[in-house]
C-alpha cells in the first residue's frame, strides 16, 4: 500500500483543484483589496442592516468579529458576524461582502431548500473530514475492507456538504447583487468591482468541492478494481 498520508499520485490527481484555490485566493484578496479603495454610501454593518429588514428580516442581528474574512451567518444564533474590515468600513468591499452574508440569512429566514440541507450537513461534514479519513486509512493499513468501506463513507459527507454548498454560496452572492442595485446602495456603474469580490470568492468554493470530489474518487479507487489488490 502507497503511504497515503504523503501519496505523490493523490497529489497529482488534486493538483487541479490545488491550483484553482491558490489562484482563487489571489483574486479574493487583489479584488478586495481594489474594491476597499472604492467608496460606498453605508458601511457593511449598515448595508447588511438595510438589506435584512428591507425583506422582513428582522429577527437577525449583526455583531462585528475578529479576524480578516471571517464573515459568516451563524443560522443557530441568528447572528450575521462581520469581520473588521466589512463591518465598519464604508466601501464597495465591504458593502459586497456583508450583502453576500445577509443573502445567507434570507435564505434561512425564507427557508431555502438547500441552505436548510446545508445546515444539516453540517454536522456530519465536519465528522468525516477528520475521523472518515483515519479510518479509511486504518482500514487499508488493517486489510479491513469494512474499516475502510465506513471510512470511505463518512468522507463521502463531506464531499456531500461541498456539493451542497457551493449553489448555496452561488445563490447567496445572487441574491447580494439583486439587492444592493434594487435597494440603491451600490450604483450600477459600480457593481463590477462588487461582482469580481463575490465571483472570486465563488471560486474558492468551486476549488473545494473539486479538491473533495477528487480526493473520494481516489480513495475510492482502492477498493475497486486492483489498486487495493495491488498495494
Amino acid at each position: 500500500m502507497p503511504p497515503i498520508f504523503f501519496d505523490p499520485v493523490l497529489m497529482m490527481v488534486t493538483a487541479p483543484a490545488v491550483l484553482l484555490a491558490m489562484w482563487a485566493q489571489w483574486r479574493v484578496h487583489s479584488s478586495f483589496t481594489a474594491a476597499s479603495q472604492e467608496p460606498a454610501p453605508l458601511t457593511g454593518a449598515a448595508a447588511a442592516r438595510h438589506i435584512l429588514d428591507s425583506a422582513g428580516a428582522t429577527d437577525v442581528s449583526i455583531e462585528p468579529t475578529h479576524g480578516t474574512l471571517s464573515d459568516h451567518y451563524d443560522p443557530r444564533a441568528k447572528v450575521l458576524r462581520l469581520s473588521e474590515a466589512v463591518y465598519g468600513a464604508r466601501s464597495l468591499a465591504a458593502v459586497g461582502i456583508a450583502a453576500h452574508e445577509a443573502g445567507h440569512a434570507l435564505q434561512d429566514a425564507q427557508r431555502y431548500p438547500l441552505m436548510s440541507l446545508r445546515n444539516a450537513a453540517v454536522g456530519v461534514a465536519n465528522f468525516g473530514s477528520g475521523l472518515g479519513v483515519m479510518m479509511f486509512i486504518l482500514g487499508l493499513a488493517m486489510a479491513l475492507k469494512p474499516v475502510a468501506l465506513l471510512g470511505l463513507f463518512l468522507f463521502g459527507g463531506t464531499v456531500f456538504f461541498q456539493l451542497v454548498n457551493l449553489p448555496v454560496e452561488i445563490d447567496a452572492s445572487n441574491r447580494a447583487k439583486a439587492a444592493l442595485v434594487e435597494l440603491g446602495i451600490v450604483p450600477p456603474a459600480d457593481m463590477p468591482a462588487v461582482n469580481k469580490v463575490l465571483n472570486a470568492a465563488a471560486w474558492t468554493y468551486v476549488a473545494a468541492t473539486l479538491q473533495s470530489v477528487l480526493t473520494l474518487l481516489y480513495y475510492a479507487s482502492y477498493l475497486t478494481g486492483n489498486r487495493s489488490e495491488d498495494s
